[in-house]
């Protein structure tokens, strides 16, 4: 088993950014084109796969009622399914195009994986699928009912995983020993709806654990849990999840919600952040620049080579300088995105939510280098509620990934493997 991550490993949501040259990554595919392998995953989940090895791991649940969990992992070179963990879930809620489906992505490490589902199972498996450890949130810190689910992935470091139950009441943040599976901290989260996920944001001498949520932004000192600092000058900031650039700035986007008073300044809300220690060591977040008009859908935005790049909900990319926020341009690509953006070489990759990728060079001029189609427009429609609810609009691409020297794309039913022959 390897011990520690090489370069090609997919180890948490929005991982490390890829140091692969572009042309090891096929440009153009198609549903019959440079598909080198599909795979079944039993039931329905809207997480990013992880990788580690030859091994891809993936997480589902299935039921009308989200009663069972699974785990399953996969090989890199074949698709061929190497192992299931399968689970009763510690709460169930019925299955339906409204609530979330084994959303939260795992992280890995040397020693194991580590899964967070939105019913409240907490766990940790080893790279057999030996169970190393199993916690029941719900058994413990009571109901989770958040609206629409839960969806915040898990962050990591050495030692720590970082559970966020943003819930509707009572919600918490807890930091969890890897090794033993227990609390080292818990405190409270922002009473805010969220959809995003923590992100550990370097800063001088450390880093902080931000959260995001609907006109909240907060940091945690994550050897503590102690809050360090909020910001609550945004909107509509309730799924798009924050993205580190370097030390104390991160990328924030904002869409427009249902419902919300603030919906018509989310453009003013996508833009840089910048955490400042003060005199007396207190630290604050302000906006470095605000956007004009770029807003986001469920994607995060992206930071690659001096440039910002947003997609709206209805798929017009915009690219602005990352230095002053000044637009360069904005154009209308093949879709909106659910997952986020990976950059390679001189290309960027926006996997568009109904399976249409588009590749964008790289840079102030916008130029399309190629529209791809991962599976056919006609589409069998996914599994019923008994397996998982069909999502909205058909099938949906949740995420892609890079593992090794190929893409890896997951539907809520299906993992695609996308590589030059």
């Amino acid at each position: 088993m390897v011990s520690a991550a090489s370069a090609g490993d997919w180890t948490r949501f929005q991982s490390s950014p890829v140091d692969l040259a572009a042309d090891k990554l096929p440009l153009k595919w198609s549903a019959t084109e440079n598909i080198q392998w599909s795979a079944d995953i039993q039931g329905y989940g809207q997480s990013s796969p992880v990788t580690w090895g030859d091994r891809i791991y993936v997480a589902s649940v299935s039921g009308p009622n989200k009663e069972k969990g699974h785990v399953a992992a996969f090989d890199l070179k074949t698709g061929v399914k190497a192992w299931q963990f399968n689970f009763d879930s510690a709460s169930q809620a019925e299955s339906n195009n409204y609530v979330s489906k084994a959303a939260p992505t795992p992280t890995v490490d040397g020693a194991g994986l580590y899964y967070f589902f939105e019913g409240g199972n907490l766990l940790a498996l080893s790279h057999e699928g030996k169970p190393l450890w199993q916690r029941d949130l719900v058994k413990e810190y009571g109901a989770i009912s958040s609206r629409h689910g839960l969806a915040a992935s898990l962050e990591q470091n050495g030692e720590r995983i970082f559970v966020w139950v943003e819930r509707e009441k009572e919600p918490y943040v807890l930091a969890v020993d890897k090794r033993s599976g227990e609390t080292r901290w818990k405190v409270a989260g922002l009473g805010v709806t969220s959809w995003a996920s923590p992100r550990l944001v370097p800063v001088a001498k450390g880093e902080h654990l931000v959260l995001s949520g609907i006109g909240k932004i907060a940091g945690l000192d994550p050897v503590s849990g102690k809050q360090l600092w909020t910001f609550d000058e945004i909107s509509g900031n309730s799924t798009p999840t924050p993205v580190p650039i370097g030390e104390g700035r991160f990328l924030i986007g904002a869409t427009v919600g249902r419902g919300e008073a603030t919906a018509g300044k989310a453009a003013e809300s996508n833009g840089l952040i910048a955490i400042k220690q003060k005199d007396d060591g207190s630290f604050a977040a302000e906006f470095a620049w605000k956007s004009q008009k770029a807003t986001c859908s469920f994607g995060s935005p992206l930071a690659y080579r001096g440039y910002a790049y947003f997609v709206t909900s209805s798929g017009v990319l915009f690219c602005l300088d990352l230095a002053t926020g000044e637009e360069q341009y904005n154009e209308r690509i093949a879709d909106s995105i659910w997952a986020t953006p990976i950059a390679v070489g001189d290309r960027i990759y926006f996997f568009g939510k109904t399976g249409k990728v588009s590749v964008v060079a790289a840079g102030p001029k916008f130029q399309l280098l190629a529209e791809n189609v991962t599976w056919e427009v006609k589409a069998p429609a996914e599994p019923p509620a008994a397996g998982g609810a069909r999502s909205f609009g058909g099938p949906t691409l949740y995420a892609g990934i890079v593992a090794k020297d190929q893409f890896l794309l997951r539907r809520g039913d299906k993992l695609f493997c996308v590589a030059k022959p």
